[in-house]
């Protein structure tokens, strides 16, 4: 996982933050070629499985928040898929000390389905030092919000929290 620069765009409460994610959320791997292409296949699976089960919703008359919110986590995961899938092809791999290069001559840095997703949104609503007096933590530096991630997440956190605060009237049994 590469980590960049930061660019403010609100403060100290909001950046542009490039990561390159090797894996799923918050930097999880399975490891390894297979664990990679197995995460893309069972990311390819579990879309195929959402348009199927979208329009069993929309056949049997689900409620259409439910059925927005269904679309918004696939939305999310099809966007982590395509960047998973092309961002090797399209981009040279990065570090330290330089940002990948849209286009190189000498071609991207992984096959189909082995890319990185990239990740730029961050959020530290705190960013301070505990007190000594906290218990195992006193002195040390403390981040409130560490993960960054990207639109496609974004669409799949907020379809799941409005399906978890609205679950009783999406699911009504009349």
């Amino acid at each position: 996982m590469y980590y960049g620069t930061d660019f403010p765009v609100f403060g100290d409460w909001f950046y542009i933050h490039f990561v390159e994610n090797r894996g799923m959320a918050f930097g999880l791997e399975l490891g390894g070629d297979w664990g990679k292409i197995a995460l893309s296949t069972f990311r390819v699976i579990a879309a195929i499985a959402g348009f199927w089960y979208i329009s069993k919703l929309v056949k049997q008359g689900a409620h259409k928040g439910f059925i927005v919110c269904i679309a918004l986590i696939l939305a999310g995961a099809i966007g982590n898929i395509l960047d998973s899938a092309f961002y090797g092809l399209l981009f040279s791999e990065s570090n330290r000390f330089e940002i990948a290069e849209f286009l190189p001559q000498a071609g991207g840095y992984a096959p189909f389905l082995y890319g990185n997703v990239v990740d730029m949104l961050y959020f530290p609503v705190i960013d301070t030092v505990l007190p000594e007096w906290v218990p195992f933590q006193g002195g040390q530096r403390f981040v409130f919000f560490q993960p960054v991630f990207n639109i496609a997440d974004s669409a799949i956190t907020i379809g799941v929290i409005i399906i978890l605060i609205f679950q009783k009237s999406f699911f009504r049994r009349i």
